[in-house]
């Protein structure tokens, strides 16, 4: 589990710390940003592929080879003395780290008898589930009292307990069989080109304002090419790369739709709530990880009894009340004003994490319930996959939405902040009297200061209507989600209900 903790928290800590990495580096905003980009490419792209590996070199000699090496490249990025050789250590840190969550998943369910597993999924979870809400708290802490390279030296006593920890407990799972020594280069090709395009599309579309640059459609274009071939390779290669099959299981394939979906909504309300309390409310980074905080608290309460009542209670109840917590957290966000107080957040984001807890540990058992022990890890590899592609798009369509909408309502809010507004003239006035005693400055200096001030209150709105339609719609996505629960059902699943 520290393995994961500390791959998942490395996802999301990075961003608090962009900025001051900028100075350091003299980059400008484009360049910085694949500091994020390169890892979450070399991430998609190991997640498909590690179960071939895990299979060819062997479970345990992979993962603690991915532990040694994540945290050789943590000391690298801290120590990196340029941008390029920064981008290089994070491209390093997300092809190991891409392959140890899911090889960290498959040796925890292994570990428990199959009627256990959705414990084994409750302890997996707490380490995916945390990591991205204490992530900005963790950046923030650290780049405030110390410095940004501490965000990823951080992970070097981790990795080193951990590292140890392998080294003691973990086996190696019998391997029925043993892949070629020649693995499908095409699918490797394939897979290669359609994820790693698929992220450059998620995480630049946006800053380069989508299909409207030539850059973007060919990511896109490359995107489905690749990922629809690599499909095609996968279902008619005598030895594919990854073994597809288990998505014959309707459990395990409504479970990746189910985990695609609310991925998708989860990580755009990771990413909107911080940005909502920083930008409109002037919480620093720190604080802002404090009103996450509460929310990874009732996520490991949560999973812990989720996990538990599956021996008892039917997993469709326990998933479907899961879903329902998630809307209604993001429904009580779509609620919000720039008066809205700290406990109001605090317990929207309450139900959000009680949501995470009852939805993934249950379906991280359920899903893997009759998946053949060879292909666990390829299973445990594209159930992160999912998760992870699911992010993504969602964190490129909520920051896409916000911005359009903040748009929208700047523009319906400018065409009646006119002139002719005798409300805003008498606004403007009044505004002025108070700007006088205070400020100091001659009538005309406090009228030009109150208008620019009404200015600026304007794109605050904007911006609040914005973060309100988001949530919104994610409330909404949330609800969508709630019939693929159905597809859970698996009457041959011990300790499942019928």
């Amino acid at each position: 589990m520290l393995g994961t903790f500390m791959e998942v928290l490395d996802t999301s800590v990075a961003n608090v710390a962009l900025p001051h990495m900028q100075g350091s580096y003299a980059a400008g905003t484009d360049e910085i940003t694949w500091v994020i980009t390169s890892y979450l490419v070399a991430n998609a792209i190991v997640l498909p592929i590690t179960g071939w590996l895990g299979a060819r070199f062997g479970r345990k000699r992979l993962y603690l080879l991915c532990l040694a090496v994540f945290t050789l490249a943590s000391f690298g990025a801290g120590a990196a003395p340029s941008l390029r050789w920064q981008i290089l250590m994070r491209v390093v840190q997300g092809l190991s780290g891409g392959a140890m969550v899911p090889m960290s998943q498959a040796i925890t369910l292994e570990a428990f008898p199959k009627e256990e597993h959705g414990v084994a999924s409750a302890i997996f979870g707490i380490g995916v589930v945390l990591g991205p809400i204490l992530g900005p708290l963790v950046g923030g802490w650290l780049t405030d009292n110390w410095s940004w390279p501490w965000i990823f030296w951080i992970n070097i006593p981790v990795g080193l307990v951990a590292y140890l920890a392998a080294t003691v407990l973990v086996t190696d799972p019998p391997q029925p069989e043993r892949p070629g020594e020649r693995p499908d280069y095409w699918s490797l090709a394939f897979v290669a080109v359609g994820l790693g395009c698929l992220e450059l599309f998620l995480s630049r579309g946006e800053r380069l304002d989508w299909f409207e640059s030539s850059t973007v459609k060919v990511c896109a274009a490359l995107a489905a090419l690749g990922l629809a071939l690599f499909v095609w390779r996968s279902l008619t290669a005598d030895a594919p790369l990854v073994d597809l099959s288990s998505f014959r299981l309707r459990e395990f394939a409504g479970g990746m739709a189910l985990v695609f979906v609310v991925s998708f909504a989860m990580y755009g309300d990771f990413v909107l709530l911080p940005l909502f309390v920083q930008r409109l409310l002037g919480f620093t980074p720190t604080w802002a990880g404090v009103v996450l905080s509460p929310g990874g608290v009732a996520s490991v309460v949560a999973m812990a009894a989720g996990g538990l009542a599956l021996r008892k209670v039917d997993v469709r109840l326990i998933v479907g009340a899961g879903t329902l917590s998630l809307a209604w957290s993001s429904w009580m966000l779509a609620g919000i004003s720039l008066a809205t107080p700290l406990s109001y957040l605090v317990t929207a984001w309450i139900f959000h994490g009680l949501g995470l807890g009852l939805v993934f540990a249950p379906v991280g058992a359920t899903c893997m319930q009759r998946v053949e022990p060879r292909l666990m890890s390829t299973a445990t590899g594209m159930f992160n996959l999912m998760r992870n592609e699911g992010g993504s798009v969602g964190i490129a369509v909520a920051t896409t939405v916000l911005a359009r909408r903040a748009q929208f309502h700047h523009a319906r809010l400018a065409e009646r902040v006119t002139p002719l507004s005798a409300v805003l003239q008498v606004s403007r006035v009044r505004l002025a009297g108070r700007l006088l005693p205070r400020t100091g400055l001659d009538p005309v200096s406090a009228a030009r200061l109150g208008h620019g001030l009404v200015g600026v209150e304007v794109v605050r709105q904007s911006y609040l209507m914005g973060f309100v339609d988001v949530f919104a719609m994610l409330a909404v996505v949330f609800l969508l989600a709630a019939p693929l629960v159905l597809l859970l059902r698996d009457a041959k699943g011990p300790g499942l209900a019928s």
